[in-house]
Order: C-alpha cells, then structure tokens, then sequence
C-alpha cells in the first residue's frame, strides 16, 4: 500500500461528530495479537508478583521501594514500550502502551509513578530532543537507570501554564543558562535523577530544559501531605541560581508551550487507559464482596438497588474502555502514514498523529476520570460502613480516584478544549458541523417523516440513538455559532457553555464507541456480544441520551430567548425523542450476568 492510500484510510481528528465509521477503522481491545498480549500479560504479572505484594510499603513511603519497582520494570522492558528500538524501546503501538497502563493500574501510587515517568517524563526528550539528548537520555531512562519527572506547574500558573514566573537567564558567553524559580506538585520530585522543567528565558520566551539531579542551585522540597495516591512522591523543585548547561535547552527556545501542551495529550489518553483499568479492578473486587456479604438472609449482589450501581458502573466502565482502545487505533493509524526512515518522524510522531486527536484524548481525560470517580463513590456504597475503613481497598481507591479530575489539565480545562476546539475547526471548516447544522434546521422545518422506523438490525435503536446524539451537537453548536459568532473567540466568557457543548459531545463518542466495539464483537462471533455486552451498551446509550436531552436543554436556554428559544426547543424535542428501553431489567441483566461470570470482557 503506498504513502497515499494509507494517508487516505487515516480517520481524521473529531470525525465522529460528522461520519458514522467504519467497523474495520475502528480498533477494539480485543484485537490484540497473541505477542501484544503477552505485553500485557508481562505487565500484569509484574504487578502480581512485585507490585501487589509490596503496596503497604509503597503506601508508607518506605525508603528505596517505589524506585527497586521501577528500576525492576525497567528490566522487564516495561519502561520501554513507547521508547524507538535504536534507544533500547519496545516501539510498541499505543494501543499496547494503553494495554500497560491498564494492566499496572490497582496500585494508583505506583501507578503514578510509572506513568510519570514513562509518559511525561520521558517522551519529551523522545519527541523533542536532539540526537545527542536522545543517545545520552533515552536508553537509561529506558531500563530505569535514571528515573524521569516533569516540572511545569508554579503557585500562579496551574491552568494557565504560560503565567509562569521561573526565569532563565543566558550567560554572557553562551555556554549555560541560570534558572530561577519554585515547581509545585512534582510526581517522583523526591527520587527523579531527570528533570524537564520549563521556564522563561529572558522573562517571555517559554522553553523546556533538561535539568539532572545534583545540579548546582537545584534542590528538592518537602513531600506534599495529600489525600490520597499517598505512596508517589510530590514534591516542589527550587532553582536558586541553578545553572544548565546551553546544550540541555529542549526543543527551541520560545517552543515551551508545543512541548507542555503535546506532551499533554499523551499524558491524557493513558491516564484514561489507567483509570479504566483501575475502575474494572476495583468492581471486580467488589462483586466478590457483594456475593459473599450476606443481609436479609442473602447476598446483597441480588438487591435490586444493589444490581443498580453495579449495572452502571460497568455500562459506564465498558464505554469508557470502548473509547479509549478506539483512539488509540486512530492514533496509530496516523502513526503509520508516517516514513519509519524520516529523521524527523519522532517529532512527526506529536506534531500531527497525536495533535490531530487532541479533541479526543481531552474527551478521554475527562470522561474516564468521571467514570471512575462515579465507579469508586458507588463502591464505597456498597462497601456500606466497611467502605469507610482501612480494612478493605474501597476507601483507598476512593481517595486515590479524585486526583485524576485534576492531573494533566484539569476536566474544566479539558471541557474547554473539547468545546472550543471543535468550534474552531467547525469555524474553519476541518469538520462540515455547520453545513450539518443548517441541513438538520432544514429538517426541522419542513415536515415530518411519517414513516415508522422499520429497522431491525442488532442494535438498531442505539444506533439511531448515537444519530440523534449527533443533531443535538448540530443544534446546539450551530445555535451558539449563529448566535455568539465571533464572539466564541474569547473563550473565558464563554466557558460554561463550552462546558455543556462538551458534555454533548464527550456523550456522543461515548455511545458510538460503544455501539461499535459491540457491533465488531458480533462481527467477530463473541458468544456474548448479543447479550452481555449489547445489554451494557443499550443501557449506556438509554441513560446518555436522557442526560443529552437536559444538557442541551440548559446551553439552548443560556444562548437564545423568545420565540427563537421555543423554536430550539422544539427541534431539541424532536431531535430528542426516542422510545426509552427498560433500564431496570437491563441493569438486572448485567449485574445477574456480572455475579455468574469471572470474566466480564469490559
């Protein structure tokens, strides 16, 4: 296949809100070949043998633990799967690196740890460094040699990254740079022996350095007091006069803000691909606390109110993961348009395979974190008083969960990118969201189809469901772009509204992913795709669209009045309307089917 016909299978960045896609484009965890699941298999092995046993001593702080866990990973090649081959990498796909991250997910302190490290803290240098960074860096970051961490955040710049007031002065005959300034929140900050960090050179260009341990006017601050992920490391970084040499700049000088907010997305997707995984862990846990907790003379996994958080649970977590896997499929997919031979193809890599899914690997931050924090707080429930105490994992994965809402850019700012985003590439038409606008108001006003729905295909409700989903992205978008204008531009008087755009839009990638995962494990011949896994989805499509439908109701009313709202609202009405499925029988089903079966296939 030439460059051509690759480029042309590659699924473009927010495709989802204006094409239904193709089954065959669309990748699904249970693809994996027999080698990749042996990765994941490594990794979970890893965890068992290693991880598991020692989480009372990560969780202590023991001294010497947590880098014993990652120098050992390291051995074992785990550190390496997103590292090229000529660096000592697996050059693994990304969907096997998600496949990893899921896999050492139960543990969220060493989890943390791993993922700064391996993310964050090493692919800046992969993706930005030069040819002498990368030969000096990689291959010890790669076994765990050196441990990596990432340095952005100030006390005035959390969000907004660009406000930071670290300094970093040239000296007069060039040969280094002195920095100056305070780093709050530092993953690995106590143990890292490499550091990127990012300041201002001459007050206003922001740059990224590389920053080793043992540096002179460089020092580590006192551990954070945290809620929970209690084991990792956060720690501030002081640079009183620290100086670097010139050849540690990373990237260009001024190029800061493309390495922060790239390297961003990484972090982003696999942070989703951890949190899922950590949220099947957890309800596998907790359905063998529901079938052995006896009350009323039987186990309380039969109470319906009981079936009910269960069902929701998993409905949400299968989604979650259906979305996950399928952008990691996109983005390596674009991945391999790209020529293995190109000396630039690293930074290609981020530039645009991974930038052109920046909407879905926000969409991915936010949704996954929500999931698991709902996953977590309906296990305490269930836990009841126990969940509360120590003596079971409920209350600890409950405090390990919140920090995701706030990792890599918190949900408001994520929110914010995936409204805005899609707006500006509607605006410019990189995706057609307007003209489907105005053809559904054509719709909307002509007269209605009076033809019953006759279609009896698998899952042919939820995909009219995932259709319907979409018009009221059309309706509310093309409403707001009608209305607003130009004004959309200064997005922080417009944040709320794309907030709730987001929400419309996170929902529909939810669902589609869903459906579609569904629809290729009937392809495939799952034995239970036509029962188990279409009752998560329906359920899953039925509770999204309600929630829709309110959604949209509030972002219609905060951006029209009048009769030009009563005319919304009845397209909205229209848009909306669908026969709902019998939710309480459906969460019956999937917690009954939960409770009989070990493997739950999410």
């Amino acid at each position: 296949m030439s460059m051509e016909e690759k480029e042309m299978k590659v699924t473009r960045g927010c495709n989802f809100l204006v094409d239904e896609a193709e089954l065959d484009d669309v990748f699904i965890p249970e693809e994996f070949d027999e080698e990749q699941q042996m990765v994941g298999q490594l990794a979970r092995d890893f965890f068992e043998g290693s991880v598991d046993p020692a989480n009372d001593e990560i969780e202590a702080m023991a001294e010497g633990v947590m880098v014993k866990l990652l120098k050992e990973a390291g051995e074992l090649g785990l550190l390496s799967v997103d590292l090229p081959e000529r660096f000592g990498g697996f050059a693994q796909t990304k969907a096997v690196s998600m496949l990893v991250a899921e896999s050492l997910c139960k543990s969220a302190s060493f989890n943390t740890a791993f993922s700064a490290h391996t993310g964050i803290g090493t692919l800046p240098i992969v993706y930005f460094g030069t040819e002498e960074q990368k030969q000096k860096y990689l291959p010890k970051l790669a076994t765990g040699e050196i441990i990596g961490a990432y340095a952005l955040t100030e006390a005035g710049s959390g969000s907004d990254a660009l406000a930071a007031r670290t300094t970093a002065v040239l000296s007069d005959d060039g040969s280094e740079y002195t920095l100056n300034g305070e780093k709050l929140y530092i993953t690995n900050g106590n143990f890292a022996d490499l550091f990127i960090v990012f300041a201002k050179v001459d007050g206003e260009k922001f740059t990224a350095f590389i920053i080793e341990k043992g540096t002179a006017g460089f020092s580590i601050g006192a551990e954070e007091k945290k809620m929970g992920i209690k084991g990792s490391s956060t720690t501030p970084l002081i640079l009183q006069d620290a100086r670097v040499p010139a050849e540690n700049v990373l990237g260009e000088i001024g190029d800061g803000a493309r390495i922060a907010f790239n390297i961003l997305n990484v972090g982003r997707f696999k942070l989703a691909a951890a949190v899922v995984g950590g949220g099947i862990a957890a309800m596998k846990e907790t359905m063998e606390y529901a079938k052995a907790r006896q009350q009323f003379g039987r186990p309380i996994a039969e109470f319906g109110m009981i079936q009910h958080k269960i069902a929701e649970a998993l409905s949400r977590l299968y989604a979650a993961r259906s979305a996950v896997y399928r952008t990691a499929g996109y983005i390596d997919q674009n991945i391999a348009t790209i020529d293995i031979k190109d000396p630039e193809r690293d930074s290609k890599v981020i530039d645009s395979a991974i930038r052109e899914y920046m909407v879905e690997c926000s969409i991915l931050k936010v949704f996954c974190s929500e999931v698991l924090d709902y996953t977590v707080d309906e296990i305490v429930q269930i836990y009841g008083g126990y969940g509360y105490t120590q003596e079971f994992n409920a209350e600890r994965y409950y405090r390990d969960s919140r920090i995701n809402r706030i990792f890599e850019g918190t949900n408001e700012i994520n929110r914010i990118v995936v409204g805005g985003e899609v707006m500006k590439r509607a605006a410019k038409n990189k995706i057609p969201l307007f003209a489907r606008a105005k053809a559904l108001l054509d719709e909307l006003t002509g007269f209605p189809d009076l033809d019953g729905d006759d279609d009896t295909s698998f899952l042919a409700d939820e995909k009219k469901l995932v259709s319907q989903a979409r018009k009221i992205v059309y309706l509310t978008a093309g409403t707001m772009g009608q209305t607003l204008g130009m004004k959309l531009q200064d997005v922080w008087d417009h944040e709320e509204l794309l907030g709730h755009l987001a929400d419309l839009i996170i929902e529909t990638y939810a669902m589609d992913s869903a459906v579609l995962r569904t629809m290729k494990l009937k392809e495939r011949g799952v034995a239970d795709a036509e029962t188990f896994h279409a009752a998560l989805t329906r359920l899953y499509c039925n509770e999204a669209m309600a929630r829709m439908e309110i959604t949209a109701r509030t972002l219609l009313s905060a951006v029209v009045e009048g009769d030009n709202l009563n005319m919304a609202l009845s397209g909205l009405r229209r848009t909306a309307k669908y026969a709902p499925a019998n939710t309480v029988a459906l969460r019956r089903e999937i917690a009954e089917y939960a409770a009989s079966h070990d493997d739950w296939g999410l």
